[in-house]
């Protein structure tokens, strides 16, 4: 079985794609795709593109190009919820596109087509996730949030939301949490690919799981220093939690 990972930012796959064996490199519509082995594991590294439409791209071809059979997001967030800061991880149960308004034919925020606003992440992918992002910020995840002054980091599992919007004002974030909460949405971080990812891996049946590391709250406050949250944080997070994954899943 071929495995997908995919990420939002290069820095975040450089480590991973250090550790793989036998590699090739494809370049297919706009993308390069990293093909190898890691912990026994036939897998494919790509970069999502920015945005839903680059995602959804992006997705589609490692499925129906690459015959991946589940794809890992790992990449980076605004927290929303409560709690969520800056240096813990989110793991998705779910993904909904928050910027989604077919309204006055469809609900706010349902998908056309689908009958629902959310997406479900694959459970026993993400149960695998969750446990090696735990086991990563019970572990050297502390020291390397202290290096940025954070505290220790924390795992969270929830509703993740995307949109073709980088929201990054209080008052934007107060608008938003208040809509999807009418909506019955509780969401604990906002990006701008999963929920693209997520819909394309529903259509084809392909297992989906994912994860983002908060690099700022989505809001006014954002002042951390953003490469390099990337490169002390995020980067670190996607070898150490990536590795975990794939050498706790059996070998076919």
């Amino acid at each position: 079985m071929t495995i997908a990972i995919l990420s939002a930012l290069p820095q975040e796959q450089a480590g991973i794609a250090n550790l793989l064996t036998d590699s090739s490199i494809t370049d297919h519509a706009s993308r390069r795709y990293t093909h190898g082995k890691l912990h026994g594991h036939a897998v494919v590294l790509a970069l999502s593109g920015i945005g839903k439409v680059a995602a959804a791209s992006t997705a589609a071809t490692l499925i129906e190009r690459f015959g991946v059979r589940a794809i890992v997001f790992t990449g980076v967030a605004g927290g929303l919820g409560e709690g969520v800061q800056v240096g813990d991880v989110v793991v998705a149960s779910s993904y909904a596109q928050h910027d989604m308004d077919a309204s006055p034919i469809f609900p706010r925020y349902e998908a056309p087509g689908y009958g629902r606003a959310r997406f479900d992440c694959d459970a026993v992918w993400s149960a695998q996730l969750a446990w090696a992002v735990q086991r990563c910020v019970e572990g050297d995840a502390a020291a390397w949030t202290a290096e940025l002054g954070l505290p220790a980091p924390r795992m969270h599992e929830g509703l993740i939301v995307s949109g073709d919007r980088f929201v990054s004002s209080a008052a934007e974030v107060h608008v938003l949490q208040g809509s999807l909460r009418a909506a019955g949405l509780e969401a604990l971080a906002v990006e701008m690919e999963g929920a693209a990812v997520a819909q394309v891996c529903a259509d084809h049946a392909v297992p989906f799981a994912a994860m983002r590391s908060i690099s700022d709250r989505a809001d006014d406050s954002a002042h951390m220093d953003f490469p390099r949250f990337i490169s002390t944080l995020s980067s670190r997070y996607a070898q150490r939690i990536m590795g975990s994954l794939l050498q706790s899943l059996p070998v076919a």
